[in-house]
């Protein structure tokens, strides 16, 4: 029998309600699952195994042809090393960006292919559109809350090509109601958030395993020590959760961010508000740029952006373009820049690539500045 879609099947509602959908629709497909890790963490919720039991069981019952990879090696190499350089440099990766591109866009893609194929479906909420001159645009997916294009945008024209979103065009809502009229194994089963083999709650634990944390002091912006943070490979701007700070003298029982690191001194620092003025910038710079036509947007052309998953679009223009580093203004000041986390930029529905961030014009704490000074 001839494959037309090669669907990966990941054990969860979201692509089983792709498969299924598929089915209806009249297309002859496959289904693989694709182990990205070698071991599991049972204590994370989130086993390989478990999810490949169900992945097979939603390809029984839809009747389609299962297959299984592993693409560790893959994964290894082209994700985790950069995650963990990224890390060592203080900076916050977001490693499911550069899977879409390197597994689930390409390993994955290739294999499928291999096994005759044509084109492959994932269970992404974004959708997209193919133009008059044969390009393929990348759309954000009409449920705003689980709009995943963000993910999406560092994949090219010719991945693009070969991708299919059936879940861009439908609700999350939806999609469960679909998955119990289907009778899908896994029409109940909770969503997967984070790195699923990492687990939320044993992220720092996890990484201990790879790179080597160094604890060091955690000061106030004013150069006050508070406490000791432990490595800052742990901690990321805006963060609240994890500080260990409270019942200090002179200080108010209200909630500390982290608002700097300097790795330098591997010093950091931290604030009693949200919003403090070394968290705010208006202003960023980003490297490795990707523009999903090929072609980058017009300089001062008004935009929207968004710096994190989930974050309602900014107003922004890029006001500089050197090669693949790009400059960008916002018309209101952001919180928590954050190098190694992307920039992702849109025009009204269209995603039109992305950035890895690397530097904001947010201040710099004032006992930085001022001990900064001395020495010169």
């Amino acid at each position: 029998m001839k494959i037309d879609t090669m669907v990966a099947l990941s054990g969860g509602v979201d692509s089983a309600t792709t498969a299924w959908l598929l089915k209806q629709q009249g297309h002859s497909i496959a289904a693989m699952f694709m182990k990205n890790w070698e071991g599991d963490d049972q204590t994370s919720g989130c086993s390989a195994e478990e999810d490949a039991e169900d992945a097979r069981a939603v390809a029984e019952l839809l009747d389609i042809p299962f297959y299984a990879r592993n693409f560790a090696t893959e994964y290894w190499e082209n994700v985790f090393e950069t995650f963990l350089e990224e890390l060592k440099k203080g900076r916050t990766p977001n490693p499911d960006i550069l899977c879409n591109r390197e597994i689930k866009f390409k390993a994955f893609l290739d294999h499928a292919q291999a096994l005759g194929a044509d084109v492959i479906a994932t269970g992404h909420y974004a959708r997209r559109r193919v133009l008059d001159d044969g390009s393929v645009a990348l759309l954000k997916g009409l449920d705003a809350n689980k709009d995943q294009s963000y993910f999406l945008y560092a994949l090219d024209q010719a991945q693009l090509a070969k991708a299919r979103f059936p879940l861009g065009e439908y609700t999350k809502e939806a999609v469960r109601d679909m998955a119990h009229q289907a009778k899908l194994p896994v029409a109940d089963k909770k969503d997967s958030t984070g790195i699923c083999f990492i687990g939320e709650r044993r992220f720092d634990a996890f990484i201990d395993d790879y790179l080597k944390a160094v604890p060091g002091p955690i000061l106030t912006v004013d150069g006050e020590p508070i406490g000791e943070h432990s490595g800052l490979i742990h901690y990321t701007l805006g963060q609240r959760k994890g500080l260990a700070i409270g019942g200090l003298r002179d200080h108010p029982e209200a909630p500390w961010f982290v608002v700097y690191k300097d790795l330098a001194t591997n010093t950091l620092y931290a604030a009693q508000d949200s919003t403090h003025e070394t968290l705010m910038a208006n202003w960023l710079s980003a490297d490795q740029a990707h523009w999903i036509s090929g072609q980058p947007p017009q300089l001062d052309q008004p935009l929207q952006a968004k710096i994190r998953y989930r974050q309602p679009d900014q107003a922004c223009r890029i006001v500089a373009i050197d090669d693949h580093r790009i400059e960008v203004r916002f018309d209101h000041a952001q919180r928590a820049v954050t190098p190694g986390q992307s920039i992702v930029f849109y025009d009204g529905e269209v995603c039109l690539g992305g950035a890895i961030i690397d530097q904001s014009n947010a201040p710099k704490p004032p006992a930085l500045v001022e001990s900064t000074e001395l020495s010169e």
